[in-house]
């Protein structure tokens, strides 16, 4: 059973971020440091360098060879129902939308399990544990982020479109009912904007080329060059606090500490610390784990809100103020979900 030393690593792992978020919002709100244009500047600073090269740090030191299969296969089940449900309720309910099944899917997929999980298994199942929430971070990072920036980017896009036709329809024929009809680029011309959207932002590539460099390094018993690896530290070890930070100033320019209002922040948390333990659970059994692995794979699905989410969420100016309430009130209640997670799990052989 963990014990309070356990949960106090845990809560060692999780004051940090909350320092990083409290002078973030210290910096806008109490001592006007920085305007908004500054906050945009620095999210877009963790967004297209820190956090590419965090996520380039952590795949390229794992041992790829010795990935669980099963594992990443029950997580690709899990997300996989996910996608249909939030696909099936987009299309035949009155609320769907694409832009909310986006969010839902954020919520209920993607995890901060690098920060919180790690300490966090390694205190409930050893090194078994925190091996396997690390192979399933970079797959996350691999794929999964990789498709949430994909929908983001074909959102954007796609209004940018959407906009640039309206402007150029009302300045040839003048406010009409042709200019407030509905356009779209279309569709290949969308999807090359996108791709080319792609190709130029350097998450596409960070975890792939530290997964493709952790393949090399393991085959042939190489290591980076010190200058390299030494480049890559410097930035890739502020990631997660100049992230943290960002969110602080996000959420002293809004009105309201909880961002999104109750009801929304209520959805958010079910989403997180419910549906997606649930979906994995299903993906776990359907493969055939069982023991400490399958515990494991439910716990690691149930902790916080990836803050990779939020920081491509305000970039793509996309529902940030739900993922950043998540991400503060989901990393408070993991610790509480995942004990009460491991507690009943106890009891499955």
């Amino acid at each position: 059973m963990i014990g309070w030393g356990d949960v106090y690593k845990v809560v060692v792992a999780m004051v940090p971020l909350y320092v990083a978020l409290i002078l973030g919002y210290g910096s806008v709100r109490w001592w006007r440091i920085f305007s908004r244009e500054q906050s945009d500047a620095i999210n877009r600073l963790v967004c297209y360098f820190t956090l590419p090269l965090f996520t380039f740090e952590f795949s390229a030191h794992i041992d790829p060879f010795n990935m669980n299969l099963l594992v990443i296969g029950a997580d690709t089940i899990s997300k996989f129902i996910i996608l249909v449900v939030i696909a099936f309720w987009a299309k035949c309910t009155t609320k769907g939308s694409y832009c909310w099944s986006i969010t839902s899917f954020s919520l209920s997929s993607l995890t901060n399990a690098l920060v919180v999980g790690v300490p966090l298994m390694k205190a409930m199942y050893g090194q078994l544990g925190v091996d396997l929430v690390v192979q399933l971070s970079v797959v996350q990072a691999i794929l999964w982020l990789s498709l949430l920036l994909f929908f983001l980017e074909f959102r954007r896009t796609r209004i940018e479109g959407i906009n640039k036709d309206v402007e150029a329809t009302t300045s040839t024929v003048q406010s009409s009912a042709a200019s407030t009809g509905d356009h779209s680029i279309p569709f290949c011309k969308l999807m090359k904007l996108v791709w080319l959207k792609l190709a130029t932002n350097p998450n596409s590539y960070g975890c792939v080329l530290g997964i493709s460099w952790a393949f090399i390094s393991n085959r042939w018993n190489l290591e980076l060059p010190g200058m390299v690896e030494g480049s890559i530290q410097i930035m890739s070890r502020a990631g997660t606090g100049t992230a943290m930070f960002s969110m602080g100033m996000f959420m002293a320019l809004q009105e309201k500490v909880i961002a999104c209002g109750a009801s929304l922040t209520v959805v958010g948390m079910v989403l997180r610390f419910i549906a997606g333990p649930a979906a994995m659970a299903i993906g776990a059994i359907a493969v055939g784990l069982r023991g400490d692995v399958l515990k494991v794979s439910i716990i690691q699905a149930a902790v916080p809100q990836s803050i990779t989410s939020f920081i491509f969420a305000k970039e793509c100016g996309l529902h940030a103020d739900v993922l950043s309430t998540a991400v503060i009130f989901g990393t408070i209640a993991s610790l509480p979900v995942s004990i009460a997670y491991y507690a009943l799990l106890e009891f499955v052989h």
